[in-house]
């Protein structure tokens, strides 16, 4: 079939896309920044660039369309999410009738109509009835909370869990609710192209009915972590939705309408789903030890939102302390005479035994310290003098993403407590190339923020000279 998946940069439709081409059907994306998919490795999918927001965009985007996936949302937008997904999903309905599209397939939010009261799933109940107002059938599937490797609700239970040996939570961790493992979700959504009368609402949940605190104590338990949690009443969700931000990597403006929508109970009333479909969900436990598996062989598709990308399309040249969506982080934009390939070939030379090109003696002196403390140090050094892949070894990094010659993110592999990484992103730009070199850290508990905030004088010196460094030498290879 020939489809039309939007949302395809976003944590579904990003694991979506390669399923369905290996069921060889032609598919198109559609995304705001086309450039966001440039690396992914999806052999014919056409990638067009449009604002859903656009009534003209869907119109374009739906051409010659027999199915689309509608998988995006505005939550991150702040108060004024609802009315915008409403208009949206009214114009993409419409959009989709004119285009002579067959079935649209929406992945919304579960929930007793009757009974729901935070803004988040009325909002996405509400934009299901958007979609099909336009006359084209839509396949509506509500799920509860999905639990998978870089999910919203995984990364919020794993870094509570990970962090609070005790934790006093509100009244809404006794809340029922019915998770489903992303990969139940993804077949799902995938066998609903090969049932061209299905129609209407289904929905999907797992095999566990489980509080959100029995969700929390499961992950606990799995991985062999001694956690307490104290429910109390709290006077505003709001102070909960502040928690989250502080702990995890979900930024307010995402944990606040989640937050509320946590005190509904989400739990499937209907079958219509399994009668329907042949998907056989899995058990809760089994969904976090697949998580937990992916995070281990580092082999996470997507995640809720690109949390290690750039933070600074249009800055200046600038230099920037402090955290952004539970990280924190050092960074530093540099604008440069050469080209992005050149620059990105000078930065994917440093390291190894040329050393690194500002502030080698401090960067041999933590190799050493990370040594003394059963560390891996420095003493790796890199395969290769001029060329990376990933899974590379890079003195006490490791490459964990390479798109030539845009990104090149660094995994650190010494002893830390937190996890922590080095990125640069390269992008054109009027004078060459924009170049953005990013420290960023996860802490683990306060011993994170002091190892962090201990550090910061070494940072000072280390990371401004290593970008300032790096745009000498390419713009000095560009001039010859």
């Amino acid at each position: 079939m020939h489809v039309l998946v939007t949302g395809a940069t976003g944590y579904i439709g990003g694991r979506l896309v390669p399923r369905l081409l290996a069921r060889g059907h032609h598919l198109r994306c559609v995304a705001r920044n086309h450039r966001r998919l440039e690396g992914r490795q999806w052999p014919g999918v056409e990638i067009v660039q449009g604002d859903l927001e656009d009534p003209a965009a869907s119109a374009q985007a739906l051409q010659g369309i027999e199915v689309a996936y509608y998988l995006v949302h505005s939550m991150a937008a702040g108060q004024t999410f609802r009315e915008r997904d409403r208009l949206m999903a009214l114009a993409f309905g419409n959009a989709a009738a004119k285009a002579g599209v067959r079935r649209i397939i929406y992945l919304g939010g579960l929930g007793d109509p009757e009974n729901v009261r935070s803004k988040h799933l009325i909002s996405r109940q509400e934009v299901g009835r958007c979609l099909a107002a336009g006359g084209v059938p839509v396949i509506e599937f509500r799920a509860a909370v999905i639990v998978g490797s870089g999910s919203v609700s995984f990364e919020i239970i794993r870094h509570l869990i990970e962090r609070l040996p005790v934790m006093i939570a509100p009244m809404w961790v006794n809340t029922h609710c019915q998770p489903i493992g992303i990969r139940s979700v993804l077949e799902y959504l995938v066998e609903a192209l090969a049932h061209p009368t299905a129609e209407g609402i289904y929905e999907i949940g797992g095999q566990d009915i489980l509080s959100y605190r029995e969700m929390m104590l499961h992950y606990a338990r799995i991985r062999n972590l001694r956690r307490f949690i104290l429910a109390l009443h709290v006077p505003k969700p709001e102070l909960s939705s502040r928690w989250v931000d502080l702990l995890t990597p979900i930024p307010y403006s995402i944990a606040q309408p989640l937050v509320e929508s946590l005190q509904t109970e989400v739990v499937v009333r209907s079958d219509r789903a399994r009668t329907t479909f042949s998907v056989k969900p899995t058990g809760y436990d089994e969904a976090v030890r697949l998580a937990l598996t992916r995070m281990a062989h580092d082999s996470v598709e997507t995640t809720w939102a690109s949390s290690l990308s750039s933070l600074s399309q249009d800055q200046p040249e600038a230099d920037v302390l402090g955290s952004h969506e539970g990280m924190l982080l050092d960074r530093r934009l540099r604008r440069i005479k050469a080209s992005p390939a050149q620059v990105f070939e000078t930065i994917c030379t440093q390291g190894g035994e040329e050393g690194w090109p500002a502030g080698n003696a401090l960067w041999q002196l933590r190799g050493i310290m990370d040594r003394m403390v059963g560390g891996v140090g420095m003493r790796r050094g890199r395969r290769h003098p001029r060329e990376l892949r990933v899974g590379d070894p890079l003195d006490f990094w490791r490459v964990e993403a390479l798109e030539s010659p845009h990104l090149l993110r660094l995994r650190a592999e010494m002893k830390l407590p937190g996890r922590a990484w080095l990125q640069f992103e390269v992008l054109p730009d009027s004078e060459g190339a924009r170049v953005e070199q990013t420290a960023f850290f996860e802490p683990h508990g306060v011993p994170g923020y002091l190892y962090w905030y201990s550090v910061i004088p070494f940072h000072r010196f280390v990371f401004p000279g290593l970008i300032d460094a790096l745009k000498e030498q390419a713009e000095t290879s560009g001039n010859r």
